[in-house]
C-alpha cells in the first residue's frame, strides 16, 4: 500500500475520532463491541492501523492511527473505571455471573442444609429402631413374667359413652 496524503489522515483521523465518540456514548452497531474491531470498522479504516509496524530492519514503527487506539482504549477505561458500562454486553456478562455466583452460594446453602437433614433422618431411623427393640424387650419381658395382662385390642365403639345420654 501507498503513502497516504496529508488530506486522507485528517479525514481517516475525524472519522476514527467520530466513530471513537458514538462507541464510548454506547452507540454500538448490530453485533458490533466497544472494541478496536468495531472503531476499525465504523472508521472505515483497516484494524492494523492502530498497531505497531515493523521496519525492514527489524524495529518497529507507531502504526499510522495507533494514537488514537491509545486514546480510545484510555477513555474506555476512564468510563469504565467511572462505573459507566458502555457495552451493554458487559453489564450482562456481569450481571449474569454476580447471578451465578448468588446462585451458587445458594446452591451451597442447600447442599449443606440437604447434609444436615440426611444425617438428621439417619439419627431419627436410629432412634426408631432402639426404641422398637426396647419395646420388643419389654414385651418379651412382659410375656416372660406374667404378672401383667395383656389388653384387649380397642375395637369400634358402640353406643353412648358417658352420662350424657
Amino acid at each position: 500500500m501507498g503513502r497516504i496524503t496529508e488530506e486522507t489522515r485528517k479525514q481517516k483521523e475525524e472519522a476514527i475520532r467520530a466513530a471513537t465518540d458514538r462507541l464510548l456514548r454506547g452507540e454500538l452497531p448490530p453485533g458490533g463491541k466497544c472494541d478496536l474491531s468495531t472503531l476499525a470498522a465504523e472508521a472505515g479504516v483497516t484494524r492494523t492501523a492502530f498497531y505497531p509496524k515493523k521496519n525492514r530492519d527489524g524495529t518497529t514503527r507507531p502504526g499510522p492511527y495507533q494514537h488514537l487506539a491509545e486514546e480510545f482504549d484510555r477513555r474506555l477505561k476512564l468510563l469504565q473505571e467511572a462505573g459507566i458500562v458502555v457495552d451493554p454486553r458487559t453489564a450482562q456478562i456481569q450481571r449474569l455471573k454476580d447471578k451465578n455466583a448468588k446462585l451458587e452460594t445458594r446452591l451451597e446453602e442447600q447442599n449443606a442444609e440437604l447434609a444436615e437433614l440426611k444425617e438428621f433422618k439417619q439419627l431419627a431411623l436410629s432412634r426408631i429402631a432402639a426404641q422398637h427393640l426396647e419395646i420388643e424387650r419389654l414385651r418379651a419381658e412382659r410375656a416372660a413374667d406374667g404378672k401383667v395382662a395383656a389388653l384387649a385390642p380397642i375395637g369400634p365403639v358402640s353406643g353412648t359413652i358417658g352420662s350424657c345420654s
